[in-house]
């Protein structure tokens, strides 16, 4: 994990992500960490007046630009003060949508993990707030992990982390490398917990007797524990597991549980990121 990319919209919530990513780096190898800011212009907006019968002129673009990357100067000075020493802080404006410009960077800048607010991170220059609609987009597009910080959560010392699994194709869904890559330098305590609202584990059949034996042998070299709760709504029982053992991050592995495959459908993950009280990691 060598390169963070932490999109900014200029709005608290963001500004908390880049504070996390930044004291994060103590913890992990990151070398570079990448303040971007999406600018999108529509040409409709060079060449046609507003209701107010104004239009954007080229020194308006020029000037607005400017002072964005003024301000991602000012919050790198800052975020210097707190990064583990020798790691670089880059800043980057890109005149796109908040998506293309994510995608693009992470291709361009090799980048490792980006940090979301679970709020704000609007490309619109004024107006329209985002209201956490952008962590769907951004994970959905995104090949690498996607870490959403809620925007009251500060960052301490990451030792206690909770894995929701739900034992369903464990080979398939469960990225050892990044999990290695994540959690082998560190003694971070794993607590692997799977929702069993219909009590199933009780009277396991060989198939999920054998998917259970699968993780725990891949799992094996970083000796979690592993509980199994029945609350019915799955993102509750995670999130109140998660405050009950003062875990400081959930880790959702890819395919897995509802919320996570409702990414591609509806807005439960956007509901995990907005409700939790500690990070939530979306592996891919």
């Amino acid at each position: 994990m060598k390169t963070y990319l932490v999109p900014v919209d200029f709005s608290d919530a963001a500004f908390n992500a880049a504070d996390f990513a930044a004291q994060l780096s103590h913890q992990s190898d990151v070398e570079t960490i990448i303040l971007m800011n999406a600018y999108y212009i529509s040409p409709y907006e060079t060449m046609l007046p507003n209701p107010d019968m104004v239009m954007l002129r080229p020194q308006d673009i020029e000037e607005n630009a400017a002072d964005r990357i003024a301000q991602l100067e000012k919050l790198k000075r800052k975020l210097a003060k707190k990064v583990r020493e020798g790691v670089e802080i880059k800043v980057r404006l890109n005149l796109s949508h908040l998506l293309r410009a994510v995608v693009d960077v992470i291709a361009d800048e090799k980048v490792d993990m980006v940090f979301l607010g679970s709020i704000g991170n609007s490309t619109v220059r004024e107006g329209t707030v985002g209201i956490g609609d952008h962590v769907i987009k951004v994970s959905k597009a995104s090949v690498v992990p996607v870490m959403v910080v809620p925007p009251d959560y500060r960052y301490s010392l990451i030792d206690n982390a909770v894995l929701a699994c739900d034992f369903k194709k464990v080979k398939e869904s469960i990225p050892l490398g990044v999990l290695h890559k994540l959690l082998g330098k560190q003694a971070i305590k794993l607590q692997v917990v799977n929702v069993d609202a219909t009590g199933k584990h009780a009277v396991a059949d060989a198939e999920q007797l054998a998917e259970e034996g699968a993780l725990h042998g891949m799992l094996k070299g970083f000796h979690p524990k592993y509980y199994y709760i029945n609350n019915p709504d799955i993102i509750t029982g995670i999130l109140d597991f998660a405050a009950g053992h003062k875990a400081q991050m959930v880790i959702a592995l890819p395919h897995t549980y509802s919320f996570l495959q409702a990414l591609l459908h509806n807005s439960i993950s956007q509901q995990l990121a907005k409700n939790s009280t500690v990070p939530v990691l979306l592996l891919k």
